[in-house]
């Protein structure tokens, strides 16, 4: 199955003329096809900037396969890297500290944190960590039906929406198949504000505890003051709240889903062998640049992200070198959205140091990822991990250029313009509520 669409657009100041898929055809795309464009008249557009625009070519050509029916999990598909992974669970040798202050991924030492990077049987930080007996919860409490429910799933599609940060936006239940619907765990974590919000704005909850696909999971006792730190809970530590999964989907409150989970899973993992992946950013590849837009857009205090990159220069992290055909990964910087994984041991162990960092450091994922995958990569030459980062589905030069264009068209993206993802035919931004 190719599931194509294009957005191309030729403006000038004698013919201004855009041509786009029409707003149904974004939301009813037929496989193997194109939406049918329309041509929309845009001589009223400024001229200051469509004089330079240029063609936009808006390929998202993925070669997915035909049907669910015809796809299986390749044998011995997870016969990656073994070693024996333990989380710890609570903490008791912490307790002379003054004041003790209980933390949801407890007090890692920077010498268990060197430790934790090698690929081999370890327990090891990875959230969840209780503090002393008599002493209250750290956080991210989910209610005992919950927990049994997501203890019975073997694939699960996840997202979330703390603080009322977004609305809710539900996987097109027309595009995946019904096998899918019984198979996959479809989990959309909530706290008490956002469900309160989403009663008020007419969202009911089904017999089952569903808002359309989506399994409401309340969260009780958030762990961290930061939402953005706290949505990195569901985002990187899947294996720890689905303990039976082999696959997990996540996916950014701002997307809505948009393909058959299975598809996905054959499309990023089981064609290219690969047991994680993740697209890389659609215009920054080094670090060093991504520190820079963080400062610029005030996304985290200055001090804390200088202080976490001077760390990571200090622990061998070097700016990202294009032409050196030996690069480790294509980019330094992910976009991360979209995180496809099976959970294998290297997976879950890399997802584990990765939120480790989030919580060390800022919540700024896109600054910890590379010097993660890199240290683990460095401190285990003879364990690979087989990751795939795989291309963003939009080159443009001029983001905003792009996002006005966006905006004139009334495709209702609802992000920051530095966060922006262009929509894969995988996921979609575009408001179809």
């Amino acid at each position: 199955m190719k599931m194509a669409c294009r957005l191309s657009s030729v403006c000038g100041k004698e013919a201004s003329r855009a041509i786009l898929p029409k707003r149904k055809d974004l939301q009813n795309m037929n496989p193997g096809s194109k939406g049918k464009p329309i041509v929309i008249e845009t001589s009223d557009f400024e001229d200051t900037w469509t004089d330079n625009l240029e063609s936009i070519d808006y390929p998202c050509d993925v070669e997915f396969a035909k049907s669910v029916e015809y796809i299986l999990e390749p044998k011995d598909y997870l016969n990656f890297t073994n070693f024996d992974l333990d989380y710890i669970g609570k903490e008791e040798k912490y307790l002379t500290i003054s004041p003790y202050k209980l933390r949801f991924n407890g007090h890692q030492t920077l010498e268990e944190r060197e430790r934790s990077f090698y690929a081999r049987n370890q327990s090891l930080h990875c959230g969840f960590i209780k503090g002393p007996d008599g002493m209250e919860s750290t956080g991210f409490d989910l209610e005992e039906k919950d927990q049994k429910y997501m203890k019975s799933c073997a694939v699960v599609v996840s997202s979330c929406i703390f603080g009322s940060s977004d609305f809710l936006r539900r996987p097109t239940s027309k595009l995946i198949s019904e096998y899918s619907k019984t198979l996959v765990c479809f989990v959309m974590f909530l706290d008490g504000e956002t469900l309160s919000k989403l009663f008020s704005e007419g969202n009911v909850l089904d017999e089952r505890g569903h808002m359309g696909l989506w399994r409401i999971v309340v969260v009780k006792d958030l762990p961290y003051e930061d939402m953005r730190r706290t949505g990195k809970v569901p985002k990187l530590l899947a294996h720890r709240l689905f303990p039976s999964s082999r696959y997990s989907i996540w996916l950014d409150s701002k997307m809505r889903l948009n393909a058959d989970p299975l598809l996905i899973l054959e499309h990023f993992l089981w064609r290219t062998k690969s047991e994680y992946a993740i697209s890389k950013h659609y215009d920054r590849q080094c670090v060093w640049e991504e520190v820079l837009q963080n400062k610029r857009l005030n996304k985290y205090d200055h001090t804390a992200i200088d202080e976490q990159f001077k760390f990571y220069q200090a622990d061998g992290l070097t700016k990202f070198n294009a032409s050196d055909p030996h690069i480790a990964l294509p980019s330094y910087v992910p976009e991360g959205s979209l995180i496809v994984r099976a959970h294998t041991p290297m997976s879950n162990l890399f997802s584990c140091l990765w939120f480790n960092e989030v919580d060390r450091f800022t919540s700024r994922d896109q600054l910890s990822f590379a010097h993660t995958y890199l240290k683990l990569k460095r401190m285990n030459t003879d364990r690979p991990f087989f990751l795939n980062m795989f291309k963003q589905i939009l080159d443009v030069t001029d983001l905003n250029l792009l996002w006005k264009l966006m905006d004139m068209f009334i495709l209702s993206v609802h992000t920051s313009k530095d966060d922006f993802f262009p929509e894969s035919c995988i996921v979609s931004r575009v408001d179809l509520r």
